[in-house]
């Protein structure tokens, strides 16, 4: 089974990307479930209902997100109506939403999908590894397939979630740096890692948002707007092909395409 994970869609230019490319990945490679992490898809900072309905329109099965997805107030009021919309599992409890998700793919398999968030450099939420072991418990009871997204800043952290759940779940993908590594690879007990998807919007930017605003702010550190930027767009993410029967993912590839105007 092949599953294209989309790496954070940072706005308008991230989600007219995932509109014209996403078909064509899934035919070229015949994708049959698609997740992507959409906490900065609302002009670079959290979603709105507007922007969740039309990323579904655009073949998304389950949209992940991260410590942005509460910069839109108004998500309070609709986060509870999705489903497949998911925010980090190891939020306190109470947190409004849903931390993972099992969703039927066309070809009738189970697929578990669980967000976490990190706290190297983050806020101190609960722990990402227990919360983790209880998620995925909780879902192999209904699906042999289970994807992990990991939003954290910390690659040490990413890397040793990698390993705590190797042979445990299908994949741990990174988010959240919005720059793409070069270390996807299948961990020894076959689950397929990477530490950061990377990001699908401008890269004629800093991860996304305007130079010049970054460059203010570094130069003066002094708090100012940030824009998304627009030019140079692209679309990353991985490729996994996770075997059906036993949860074992057999490859991941890296994805990294340009948006022609």
């Amino acid at each position: 089974m092949k599953i294209l994970f989309i790496g954070d869609i940072v706005g308008k230019p991230g989600r007219r990307a995932v509109q014209a490319l996403v078909p064509e990945i899934i035919e070229r490679h015949r994708v049959e479930f698609v997740i992507a992490n959409c906490e900065n898809a609302a002009a670079g900072f959290g979603v709105t209902r507007d922007v969740v309905e039309e990323l579904y329109e655009y073949r998304i099965d389950v949209l992940t997100s991260g410590n942005h997805i509460w910069d839109k107030k108004e998500i309070n009021e609709f986060i509870e109506d999705y489903e497949s919309l998911i925010r980090p599992a190891n939020y306190p409890e109470g947190t409004a939403g849903r931390g993972s998700v099992v969703m039927t793919s066309p070809s009738g398999a189970q697929v578990g999908v669980i967000n976490l968030m990190g706290r190297v450099f983050m806020r101190p939420l609960d722990c990402p590894f227990r919360t983790a072991q209880r998620e995925v418990e909780r879902l192999k009871q209904r699906a042999r397939i289970v994807i992990v997204d990991m939003h954290a800043e910390a690659t040490s952290e990413k890397q040793a979630l990698g390993w705590f759940l190797d042979g445990k779940v299908s994949a741990v993908l990174g988010t959240h740096t919005h720059v793409q590594t070069a270390d996807d690879r299948i961990l020894p007990e076959g689950t397929a890692y990477i530490t950061d998807v990377g990001m699908t919007g401008s890269f004629n930017s800093v991860i996304g948002i305007r130079k010049d605003a970054i460059l203010e702010r570094f130069l003066t550190q002094i708090p100012n707007r940030f824009e998304v930027a627009k030019g140079d767009v692209q679309l990353q993410g991985v490729i996994l092909d996770v075997d059906e029967k036993s949860g074992i993912s057999r490859g991941i590839e890296r994805l990294s395409l340009k948006l022609e105007y």
